[in-house]
């Protein structure tokens, strides 16, 4: 029922820039909370950001200063801005969403993944 589709990864030297976008479509009431979230080989999926529909944010640690998040909720689609990219931020980065489709509880979402490759 809700589909999310990522784009915009790619490979960068240090200290570059990628701006990823994850779109969301389908049948649903609303989405609240969207977010991305990475994970390296041969390590735990770990969050990168998330925003809220009324716009708060969070970052981890690692990315706070270099990374923005930010959604357009008029086209369902939420952003990641990356500078300052250093080699440890290689890794697939997922696109997550909180969506209720129904009358229901609301259910987590995500996208295939992008792969963001940093070199040094």
């Amino acid at each position: 029922q809700v589909q999310l589709v990522e784009s915009g990864g790619g490979l960068v030297q240090a200290g570059g820039s990628l701006r990823l976008s994850c779109a969301a479509s389908g049948s649903f009431f609303v989405i609240n909370t969207m977010g991305w979230y990475r994970q390296a080989p041969g390590k735990q999926r770990e969050l990168v950001a998330t925003i809220t529909g009324g716009g708060n944010t969070n970052y981890a640690d690692s990315v706070k200063g270099r990374f923005t998040i930010s959604r357009d909720n008029a086209k369902n689609t939420v952003y990641l801005q990356m500078n300052g990219l250093k080699p440890e931020d290689t890794s697939v980065y997922y696109c997550n969403a909180n969506v209720r489709v129904d009358w229901g509880s609301p259910s987590d979402y995500w996208g295939q993944g992008t792969q963001v490759t940093v070199s040094s």
